[in-house]
């Protein structure tokens, strides 16, 4: 496994100790997005995206937030440990995407700290611009652009449909791959 590309969106004046999120290219084919970079007592470390968990309300079924008191939707009172399922103290995120050993951890971790470190000293310089959310699509067509380690080429801005016009869509028989079309 090869990391070909890493993007960092550094976060301005952020309160809390992110510093930046970042999204890895693996193989030059596989993105994962949302990393974030955090200040540590250490020094910066790398957070493997996650969502939050939720519950269930009982009476409406609408989700909502483990710790919530209340049901957002109906406004029903909620107790979603009340069942012991829940460890204590709650747990209220899940990692997406992981690494499974430390070794692939510590290489995704330094090849992230190390361009976060070059992205610092890039912001410095005049005209500085974050690729981190611009167009992944460009990786797999051409992966010498995509790899971590030469420029990158800013990419043409998208081109944008006018207002108000819509694409007719194309013609054709459902019938044509299934036969008959009834299933």
């Amino acid at each position: 496994m090869e990391i070909t590309e890493i993007r960092i969106k550094l976060m301005e004046s952020s309160e809390d100790r992110l510093r930046a999120f970042c999204s890895i290219t693996i193989d030059g084919c596989f993105v994962i997005r949302d990393l974030k970079i955090i200040d540590g007592t250490n020094g910066p470390f790398v957070a493997m995206p996650s969502r939050k968990l939720t519950g269930h309300c009982n009476r409406c079924h609408h989700k909502n937030h483990l710790r919530a008191g209340f049901c957002n939707h109906c406004g029903n009172k909620l107790s979603f440990d009340s069942d012991g399922s829940l460890d204590s103290p709650q747990k209220l995120y899940a990692d997406v995407a992981h690494p499974i050993n430390s070794e692939c951890r510590e290489m995704i971790q330094d090849a992230v700290i190390e361009e976060f470190e070059a992205e610092l000293s890039r912001c410095q310089q005049p005209g500085y611009r974050s690729r981190y959310d611009d167009d992944f699509s460009d990786a797999g067509e051409n992966i010498d652009a995509a790899l971590i380690d030469r420029p990158h080429p800013s990419p043409a801005p998208p081109k944008r449909r006018p207002t108000g016009v819509t694409q007719p869509e194309p013609a054709g028989n459902s019938d044509d791959e299934f036969g008959s079309g009834i299933f």
